[in-house]
C-alpha cells in the first residue's frame, strides 16, 4: 500500500500574526530587563577586573583583582562590613518578633481595628527621608520625645546622634520601625491565609491562647516568616537611605560606614571617583546577599522536612 506525501500547508500571514502574538507583548519587557538589569549587571561585573578605570575616557590600565585588593584590605570596608552585618542580625530578629506579635494582634476581630491597620502601614507610604527627619528630631538629646519617655523611668537623656557610641543604636531603632509596616502586611496576610478549622481544634482539645499560638499560628506561619526574613535580610543589608535623615551621612565620626554608604562613598564622594573601587564592592555584597539567602532556604528546607 502506497502512502501519499502530505504536502505541507503555507502560513498564511493571518495564523502567523496569531502565533507571534506573544512575542509583541513580551518584546518590551524583554528589552528593558535587557537594558536595565542584564547590562548595567554585566558592565558591573566586567568594571570590578578593570584596574584604574576611568568612566569618561573608559580607559583602563589593565585587568586583574587590584580592585578586590584594595577593598578586601580597606579597614573602612571592614568596619562597614561591620555595621552592615550588626545593622542586619539587631534589625531582622527584632522587627520579625514584634511584626508576629503585632499582626496577630491585627487579626483579631477587635474594634477599630481598620484604624489600627492604617496606623501601622502609613510608614509604607510616606517618604524615608521625610520620616527620618521626623526621628532626628525625636532623637534630639535635649527636645526630643524619646529622652522625654526615657525620664519617666529616671534614664539619663541620651546624646543619640551626637555621640558615636550611641549612632549603631539610633540607626537600628530606625531601621526596625521603618521595616514593621511591610512585614507586617506579609505576616499578617499569612496568618488570614490559616484555616480557622485548626484553632477550633485546638481550643476542643481544651489548649490555651499561649499554646495555641506555639503549637498552631507559629508552625502554620512559618512559611511566610521565612519569606519576610529573607526579604528583609536582603533589604537589610542594603541599608543605605536611613543614614542620610539621621547623620547627613555615615555618623557624626565616620562611624557608620555600611557596604553600600562604602560603594557610594567610592564613586560618587571621592575625587577622583573609584568606580573600581565601587564596583568591586558590589560585587562582594551581592554575593554576601546570595550565599545569606542560599543558607536561609537550606535552613528552611531543613525544618519543613
Amino acid at each position: 500500500m502506497s502512502s501519499t506525501p502530505v504536502k505541507k500547508q503555507k502560513m498564511t500571514l493571518e495564523q502567523f500574526k496569531l502565533k507571534s502574538e506573544w512575542l509583541v507583548y513580551f518584546l518590551p519587557f524583554f528589552i528593558g530587563v535587557l537594558i536595565f538589569t542584564l547590562y548595567p549587571i554585566v558592565n558591573v561585573f566586567l568594571t570590578s577586573f578593570k584596574v584604574d578605570f576611568n568612566y569618561i575616557t573608559k580607559e583602563f590600565s589593565g585587568w586583574g583583582l587590584d580592585n578586590y585588593k584594595y577593598v578586601l584590605s580597606d579597614p573602612y570596608f571592614h568596619q562597614a562590613l561591620k555595621n552592615t552585618f550588626g545593622y542586619v542580625f539587631v534589625v531582622i530578629p527584632i522587627s520579625t518578633c514584634l511584626a508576629i506579635l503585632i499582626a496577630t494582634l491585627l487579626n483579631q476581630k477587635i474594634k477599630l481595628s481598620g484604624l489600627f491597620q492604617t496606623a501601622y502601614f502609613v510608614p509604607m507610604v510616606t517618604s524615608t527621608i521625610a520620616v527620618g527627619f521626623s526621628w532626628r528630631f525625636m532623637f534630639s538629646h535635649n527636645y526630643g520625645i524619646i529622652n522625654y519617655l526615657l525620664g519617666f523611668f529616671n534614664i539619663a537623656p541620651i546624646n543619640w546622634l551626637g555621640d558615636p557610641a550611641n549612632n549603631f543604636y539610633a540607626l537600628c531603632i530606625y531601621g526596625i520601625w521603618a521595616i514593621l509596616p511591610f512585614t507586617i502586611i506579609l505576616l499578617l496576610s499569612g496568618l488570614q491565609n490559616i484555616d480557622p478549622m485548626y484553632y477550633t481544634a485546638a481550643k476542643v482539645d481544651g489548649a490555651g491562647p499561649i499554646r495555641i499560638f506555639f503549637r498552631v499560628t507559629i508552625p502554620l506561619l512559618l512559611p511566610t516568616i521565612f519569606m519576610v526574613i529573607m526579604v528583609n535580610t536582603i533589604s537589610c543589608f542594603k541599608v543605605f537611605n536611613e543614614l542620610f535623615p539621621l547623620f547627613q551621612g555615615a555618623g557624626v565620626a565616620n562611624n557608620l560606614y555600611t557596604v553600600v554608604y562604602y560603594i557610594y562613598y567610592q564613586f560618587r564622594v571621592l575625587v577622583p571617583a573609584q568606580y573600581g573601587y565601587a564596583t568591586a564592592a558590589a560585587l562582594i555584597l551581592f554575593i554576601i546577599i546570595f550565599i545569606a539567602t542560599m543558607f536561609q532556604r537550606f535552613v528552611e528546607k531543613k525544618i519543613n522536612n
